[in-house]
């Protein structure tokens, strides 16, 4: 039986299969999904994921949107997530 379930929300495809591949051969069971509102479907109905893995830059809802949705969610936002980004643009970067 697979370890942890994790998500993967990226709109890019080399980078879900990427991180999809380095999770999976650490036996870990992956979901991946193109944006964060295919996320926000599959986590309607999906109970068991345990960290969302999200890009920040998308199109339409940026990883920090799926975020702030995931924690306003009663039933979601226990799940830790981590938002990951390949630009470099000193805006994105909020800490």
């Amino acid at each position: 039986m697979a370890g942890p379930h994790v998500l993967i929300v990226d709109d890019a495809r080399v980078d879900r299969l990427v991180a999809s591949r380095v999770l999976e051969s650490c036996n870990i069971r992956v979901t991946v999904v193109e944006g964060p509102m295919q996320a926000l479907r599959f986590l309607a109905k999906e109970q068991d994921v345990q960290l969302i893995l999200t890009d920040y830059s998308m199109p339409d809802m940026t990883g920090y949107d799926l975020l702030v949705e995931v924690k306003n969610s009663p039933r979601l936002n226990h799940i830790p997530v981590v938002i990951t980004c390949t630009d470099y643009v000193d805006e994105t970067v909020q800490m």
